[in-house]
């Protein structure tokens, strides 16, 4: 599993942009600024719905405040779906919501799980991160199940 102190793997991620999904390099999304990256088994989901992406949104301004230059929430999901949640959550212009729909760079970073007996397929963990200029600086993932250290407010707290 990826560590403090690692870089985040290359791989290519797809957004929602207009006009369609494109491609995302994780070396150049990364590089030169600090990221709040969170990441969530699955848009539309009752906690990552209700509670993960909402706290992320809703603290936004204190996310700047301390210098942090993008919020990205990641899912095993396609662009078309990340795109759709993200229109609904009213995350536009606050939360990058990039897809990992081949779990690319969350198997490159050890954080994926295997969902299968949900009827839901490989999924990432539920985690989030600092990374500043491509480097991880600090890194909470839940156990299975939980939602606590993943959270906007924890990670606020670490900055």
């Amino acid at each position: 599993m990826i560590k403090v102190g690692d870089r985040i793997p290359e791989a290519v991620l797809m957004e929602m942009q207009e006009g369609g999904p494109k491609p995302v390099s994780s070396t150049e999304f990364f590089a030169g600024k600090k990221v709040a990256l969170f990441a969530l088994p699955g848009a539309f989901t009752p906690t990552c719905s209700a509670k993960h992406l909402p706290g992320f949104i809703e603290n936004q301004a204190q996310f700047a405040a301390k210098g942090v230059k993008t919020i990205a929430c990641l899912s095993v999901n396609d662009a078309f779906v990340m795109g759709a949640w993200g229109k609904d959550q009213k995350a536009e212009g606050k939360v990058a919501m990039l897809a990992d729909g081949n779990a690319t760079l969350t198997d490159a970073m050890g954080l994926s799980f295997d969902a299968s007996k949900f009827g839901m397929g490989k999924r990432s963990q539920r985690y989030s991160m600092l990374v500043d200029d491509g480097v991880v600086k600090t890194l909470n993932v839940e156990q299975a199940g939980a939602f606590d250290v993943s959270s906007a407010e924890h990670l606020l707290g670490q900055l």
